[in-house]
């Protein structure tokens, strides 16, 4: 790694996110864009005032009002419709994927647009979880954290500035770094890692999730930690 240029000075917007001085405009937003296979998709959802699921073919005339507005970043979260979902998520590194499809589109309208997507399972796995089980529902954290990379450099080649893992998985990070660095990616792509508290997943999902972040709330309080730390979905 030696003598290689820093990740986060690839793009003009994230060596502006690096000065030290700070305040709170357009340029310092990221906008959350919740990209459907439906390509002609503006669907309202209902947990999220104000937010769609938006197709592909919708992008440009959703974006060029805020980005007119002065918006420089989105994130991407896919919302698959058409795809079989497994227990390895396969169809995250689809090319057809609405995340991979709609990474090239915004490349195209929008070059100076920063592009940030979540690195996740959940939406493409049958179990919904953010990871690879094994057959006794546990976490196989070397195989998720192997195909979080594999999803991460799918999107890395497609053209997206900054891979954004939010599963909370142990070590996926230092494997996302790993696979990035294999395939020369390392100095063109930022890790920006970050949790989210909004699902836009079917209910027997969201419950069975729930359940389990309320333990982990549980044991954490347990052990006193400040109430100010524990994220509550």
């Amino acid at each position: 790694m030696e003598g290689k240029l820093h990740s986060g000075f690839h793009h003009k917007l994230l060596r502006e996110w690096q000065c030290i001085n700070t305040d709170i405009n357009p340029a310092n937003l990221i906008y959350p864009i919740f990209i459907t296979d439906e390509e002609n998709s503006l669907e309202p959802i209902k947990s999220l005032p104000g937010q769609y699921r938006i197709g592909t073919e919708r992008l440009a005339e959703f974006l060029q009002p805020l980005i007119n507005k002065g918006l420089r970043s989105v994130l991407l979260f896919g919302v698959p419709t058409k795809f079989e979902k497994d227990y390895g998520g396969s169809s995250a590194t689809d090319p057809k994927s609405p995340v991979l499809v709609g990474i090239q589109k915004l490349r195209s309208l929008f070059p100076d647009l920063l592009i940030l997507c979540d690195v996740c399972l959940c939406a493409y796995t049958d179990n919904g979880h953010c990871g690879i089980l094994n057959e006794d529902g546990s976490l196989n954290s070397a195989r998720s954290n192997h195909r979080l990379a594999e999803v991460a450099v799918a999107y890395a080649k497609a053209g997206c500035h900054v891979v954004a893992p939010s599963d909370m998985n142990d070590g996926r990070i230092g494997m996302i770094k790993q696979k990035l660095s294999e395939n020369s990616l390392d100095t063109k792509v930022e890790e920006f890692s970050f949790c989210h508290s909004v699902t836009d997943e079917p209910d027997t999902t969201r419950v069975e999730k729930r359940g389990s972040q309320e333990m982990l709330i549980k044991q954490l309080q347990e052990i006193r930690l400040n109430e100010d730390l524990l994220l509550k979905i």
